[in-house]
């Protein structure tokens, strides 16, 4: 079997596939398949090949030789950044085929998020590490705190060969939050894609040898969780572990990780995330932000704000005002049609898990006020908007992954945070008020990760991602990235030899 196949995007774009797994900057052959299906038909696109446990052996040895041979972790930190930059630059060229892809294998929209969005922001991603790679530096600590005749300072040093599992949701984008600052430090990489969505990470691994990257810096599995992740998790030979998914995998890793060689961790895992909004807000803002909140990429988002608290004095009149705005502006469709706002869920998997969810939100009591799933071919699902929810329903505890909403009433502040933090997750929350000192002391209170005030969703490259509780552990993009792919060394001198 050929490690690369040929083919058509639904918008015409024909070029060569790699479906092999990338080792040691090669096309290695398997024996084992895995089929990758579009969400919008539900056919088969191709069949990637899939790793076994001797392949994931295959490229950690590949990237061990290649971390221990300094020619990468050994360079300059200018060097690392150059071959970065090139990154950036060729996934700018292919941006619209990346998408293609991107859409395609996913389901996302192509022009308003795989384009404009996804593929973009990952271009900028290499290129805003690649000018951090020269930047990191230690720090001297002098005789004025240590004492006479005593120095040190700090080393920063890459950790070695890291190991990354990544989602289907965000395939292309989590790929470059993961490998960029990873590279950047001077690690090694074994990347793991989503059996569900392998296509643009297989492609990347076709620009890394564009590149020149040398032999075994990056290396591209495809292949399951419960066979190349697990045996990823739990290599001795890997001395970290990033990774981005369910809070039941993530604990599953954490396991492995801690069972073999306690190798660094980092997990950013789900949410249940609370989007509160006061009755002196800015309406219009409120009723359009949680729209974008929830139902962004199909609601198939970690953070989504899928727990909507609105205040007793507002909320008739916001329930109305929201499914009016869901029903008049949430275009489902294709996802290369133009204008197209939701496209299909990711599988028929999660497909049929989402119409759990709706069926659990029917039963429990809670009022659906709008919503449908839509006949094939492909998994598509108009958005659900549940009002009238109780804290215990199902629809308001669990994590969906789809585009569901449940909305509840709230009282006082005080009520409000209390039930907000009710959840075992801790990933995100949005804050909708005028008034910017309540707004500020609310955020204190909430226990997540990221705080949105008068926004829902947004992200910076410069501004940490990550959450707190069963949301994970540790921090991604900004400077905050840098340091969890690095061991920060301190180097004691003693400048007079005496004891």
């Amino acid at each position: 079997m050929s490690t690369f196949t040929k083919i058509t995007t639904p918008n015409g774009k024909t070029y060569e596939q790699p479906v092999g797994l990338f080792i040691n900057n090669e096309w290695v052959h398997s024996d084992a398949t895995i089929n990758t299906i579009n969400p919008s038909t539900g056919e088969v696109i191709c069949s990637v090949q899939a790793a076994s446990t001797k392949h994931v052996d295959d490229a950690v040895k590949a990237a061990n030789i290649a971390f221990e041979r300094d020619d990468w972790s050994g360079i300059s930190g200018a060097q690392r950044g150059d071959y970065l930059y090139k990154i950036s630059q060729l996934i700018k060229r292919d941006q619209e085929l990346l998408a293609s892809i991107e859409a395609m294998d996913n389901g996302k929209p192509y022009e308003k998020e795989c384009i404009n969005v996804d593929v973009e922001q990952a271009s900028a991603v290499f290129k805003y590490y690649a000018g951090w790679a020269d930047k990191i530096t230690g720090q001297y600590i002098g005789t004025e705190v240590l004492g006479s005749g005593r120095i040190a300072y700090t080393d920063p040093c890459p950790i070695g060969t890291v190991g990354q599992i990544i989602p289907w949701n965000f395939p292309f984008l989590m790929l470059s939050w993961k490998i960029a600052p990873a590279l950047a430090t001077g690690n090694t990489v074994v990347l793991k894609s989503s059996e569900i969505t392998p296509l643009s990470a297989l492609y990347f691994a076709k620009l890394c040898k564009e590149a020149g990257l040398p032999k075994g810096v990056v290396n591209i599995l495809s292949g399951y969780g419960k066979d190349a992740g697990a045996h990823l998790a739990s290599h001795p030979n890997i001395q970290k572990i990033a990774f981005t998914g369910s809070t039941f995998t993530g604990g599953k890793i954490m396991e492995a990780a801690a069972s073999s060689n306690l190798k660094n961790v980092t997990l950013e895992c789900g949410g249940k995330s609370p989007y509160i909004v006061f009755d002196d807000c800015d309406f219009d803002a409120a009723i359009e932000w949680g729209f974008k909140g929830i139902f962004h990429n199909k609601g198939e988002v970690c953070s989504s704000t899928s727990r909507f608290f609105i205040q007793d004095t507002i909320y008739d009149k916001f329930v109305e005002a929201f499914v009016k705005y869901v029903e008049e502006y949430a275009k489902v469709s294709d996802p290369f049609e133009k204008g197209c706002i939701i496209g299909p869920l990711v599988s028929d998997l999660q497909y049929s898990k989402v119409r759990h969810y709706v069926e659990s939100g029917k039963k429990e009591g809670a009022k659906l006020l709008t919503g449908e799933f839509i006949d094939g071919p492909g998994y598509y699902a108009k958005p659900f908007v549940f009002a009238d929810c109780t804290d215990d329903m199902t629809i308001m505890k669990e994590e969906i992954f789809g585009p569901v909403v449940g909305i509840t009433k709230f009282k006082t502040i005080d009520e409000v945070i209390k039930r907000s933090n009710s959840s075992t997750y801790g990933l995100a929350a949005s804050i909708f008020t005028n008034n910017i000192t309540k707004a500020t002391q609310v955020a204190r209170k909430i226990d997540s990760g990221m705080i949105y005030i008068n926004s829902n969703g947004n992200f910076d490259l410069h501004v940490p991602f990550g959450g707190m509780k069963m949301s994970g552990i540790g921090r991604e993009l900004g400077t905050y990235a840098l340091d969890m792919y690095t061991e920060h060394k301190a180097v004691h001198i003693n400048l007079n030899l005496k004891y």
